[in-house]
């Protein structure tokens, strides 16, 4: 019986940069399917109590800065703090990477690739040229993948994703849901870990 993760993320996320590897380990050592769903928080932020950014208290934002530079050392990855182009709109890079899903790509590659471009790279996400780049490098066809992401039934799709989440009891990210158990945050990667051994 094939073991499935349904990994929900936003690719702007730090959070989501920092385990994206560490769930890739943890996936190949468990014989596990990650079914990579990108969401918008500002689409699912608004029903499930979270807040932007922006709008958190500032103690909260400080104790973000230092939350981020413990896990970048834990974790072994580099991370800037304060990355040039953060948050980039992130519609188009979410379609491309369910294309990959679609077309037999590696979607959990790609996501993982456009998470360093913004935290450890200083890409900017929004821009095609960056994200065909970014496609190649992760062995697609970015021409191929570019059309199939641009195709209406996709971004419906990514919008649908927004809706499923907060129907599964998604309310931040990175989530993983498993054997339909919600794991939030790249800090509870050790129970997912846990979750998929016991099965």
């Amino acid at each position: 019986m094939t073991k499935i993760i349904d990994y929900y993320l936003s690719l702007n996320s730090p959070w989501a940069y920092l385990g994206g590897r560490k769930l890739a380990d943890i996936a190949a050592q468990n014989r596990a399917t990650v079914q990579v769903k990108p969401v918008a928080p500002n689409e699912v932020f608004p029903r499930t109590g979270g807040l932007p950014l922006p709008k958190r208290a500032p103690e909260r934002q400080a104790y973000r800065l230092i939350e981020l530079n413990r896990w970048r050392r834990v974790r072994g990855l580099p991370l800037n703090l304060q990355p040039k182009f953060f948050p980039a709109p992130e519609e188009l890079a979410a379609c491309l990477v369910l294309a990959a899903g679609q077309h037999g790509g590696n979607a959990l590659a790609l996501a993982n690739a456009i998470g360093a471009a913004v935290w450890a790279e200083e890409r900017n996400i929004a821009e095609t040229g960056t994200l065909s780049e970014i496609a190649r490098a992760t062995g697609h066809h970015d021409t191929d993948l570019m059309a199939a992401a641009l195709d209406p039934a996709v971004r419906s799709q990514y919008h649908a994703l927004n809706e499923e989440a907060v129907r599964r009891g998604v309310f931040g990210f990175p989530s993983y849901i498993y054997n339909d158990e919600l794991f939030w945050g790249q800090d509870r990667l050790e129970f997912l870990e846990y979750a998929l051994e016991e099965s």
